[in-house]
């Protein structure tokens, strides 16, 4: 497994702030979007997080640009490297092209296709490491001590989450009224990010989990509670595949403290979710988004007044995948 190397520090709402000062220049805001279909079917207002209109068409960019953008100009000069599932290699690949910095990726075999492309069209640098991302991890660390590049996490660094943290404060100023947040949870920088800016502001705001029913590790952990390693599992919701880290440092805790429910989304449920959104609001998202959306159209989050923000995390899937999901529940129906 690999080790971190960060001398653990607290993350406070002051970092978030700090983050969104920091990362304007490179990170767009991004607009929330009334639903009125999925307002009707919960029966409350239902507002989406577009998280996938980011150039490299995930939320990831917030943390890897608040991160590299914190480097000094020695590590800058040496370059980064790190290992993803895609969305966030790809983060950390545009963050350094915009910075002309050199940047490695390492990723396992079972990134998809469209995500390896992207990868190669920002001029990263890849990799390919084993059947998962904790293999993947090592290779990083290696390069690490190889070569002196700064290994940008995928989310358990303080500034990885307090850049994803900013999603938190735009939620506050757009929705006045929000009472809960529906957050894709893997390796838990999303959530804890969101959660640490929304729960520092008023507590009472609901933070909902969301994840595949198999291979979820952050749920599993909680449940051990202790942080865990379990075999990956196909999934249509493949961004959130992959460990917390045994060592973890900050996204255990933080999740722990900040999420008040877990739900675990069955596949057949995350791929009509992502049919349903493709006919409706004519939106291509990938599984991991989908996810949030099942619990909606699943009536998973209690009844009660305000309004409920689904952050739609991103859109990079392969469109083998979407033809068939069309073919299945769309078509055929």
């Amino acid at each position: 497994m690999y080790q971190t190397k960060l001398q653990k520090k607290k993350v406070t709402i002051r970092d978030v702030w700090d983050a969104r000062k920091r990362i304007h220049s490179i990170v767009n805001r991004t607009p929330v979007l009334y639903s009125s279909i999925l307002s009707e079917k919960l029966g409350r207002n239902v507002y989406l997080k577009l998280e996938n209109i980011h150039e490299i068409g995930a939320f990831k960019v917030r943390g890897a640009a608040n991160k590299i953008l914190s480097l000094s100009e020695e590590e800058k000069r040496l370059g980064v490297a790190t290992f993803s599932t895609g969305n966030h290699g790809m983060a950390v690949a545009y963050v350094a092209q915009k910075l002309g910095i050199e940047a490695v990726v390492c990723i396992s075999n079972r990134v998809p296709k469209a995500k390896v492309d992207s990868l190669k069209r920002l001029g990263a640098k890849i990799e390919i490491v084993g059947e998962s991302q904790d293999e993947a991890g090592i290779r990083c660390y290696e390069l690490e001590k190889e070569r002196g590049l700064t290994v940008i996490q995928p989310f358990d660094d303080p500034y990885v989450i307090a850049g994803q943290g900013t999603i938190g404060l735009e939620l506050l100023e757009d929705l006045p009224h929000l009472t809960d947040v529906i957050v894709p949870l893997s390796g838990g920088g999303l959530l804890s990010g969101i959660g640490l800016a929304l729960k520092s502001n008023d507590q009472a705001i609901r933070v909902t989990g969301v994840s595949m029913e198999y291979s979820a590790v952050m749920y599993e952990s909680l449940k051990s509670g202790k942080p865990i390693e379990m075999e990956e599992s196909e999934t249509l919701a493949d961004s959130l595949l992959g460990g917390i880290g045994l060592d973890n440092q900050y996204t255990f805790e933080m999740v722990q403290k900040y999420m008040d429910e877990c739900l675990l989304i069955p596949e057949e449920e995350i791929g009509y979710s992502m049919a349903f959104m493709m006919d409706k609001h004519r939106m291509i998202m990938e599984g991991a988004a989908a996810t949030g959306i099942a619990a909606v159209l699943g009536k998973k989050i209690p009844h009660q007044d305000g309004d409920v923000a689904v952050i739609i995390s991103g859109q990079n899937v392969d469109l083998s995948v979407l033809s068939n999901l069309i073919q299945k529940y769309l078509i055929n129906r």
